[in-house]
């Protein structure tokens, strides 16, 4: 366990490989990027090291628009760790990106219970700590 957890701070990304540090890594500078396959240009999330359109190992990362629609959600009413920053009750959002990946992160700007599928959302990074930014979704403006 780490300092920061053992003080009941949130728990921070502990990526084990360096395809999914890459990922956090364009986080922690505000960009939303994903892997993109440079034989066939599908997109892909989580990272990985084939794609699993053609079987290539050949990628690039490319910024992702960050914008997208809700897929899925659950609600939480207890915090999973102890002294968790978020005041339950809070959602985390499956969000299918233009791009097509899905993602699953926290909501901003939208109390749970105003949740609908296909709800137009953006990309928003939060500072949760020194050189780390996490990324959460937001209810698109107009």
């Amino acid at each position: 366990m780490t300092g920061d957890r053992a003080r009941g701070l949130r728990p921070l990304p502990e990526p084990d490989d360096d395809l999914v540090a890459a990922f956090w890594e364009h986080c922690a500078q505000g960009r939303l990027c994903f892997q993109r396959c440079t034989e066939c240009g599908a997109w892909r999330h989580l990272p990985r090291v084939l794609c699993a359109q053609c079987g290539s190992a050949q990628f690039q990362w490319s910024p992702s628009s960050g914008r997208g629609r809700i897929f899925s959600w659950t609600v939480t009413h207890q915090p999973l760790v102890r002294d968790f920053p978020e005041p339950v009750p809070y959602a985390v959002v499956v969000v299918e990106l233009e791009e097509g990946v899905r993602m699953v992160a926290g909501l901003r700007g939208l109390a749970p219970a105003e949740l609908s599928l296909d709800l137009p959302v953006e990309v928003v990074f939060e500072t949760v700590a020194e050189g780390s930014r996490l990324p959460f979704f937001r209810p698109r403006k107009p």
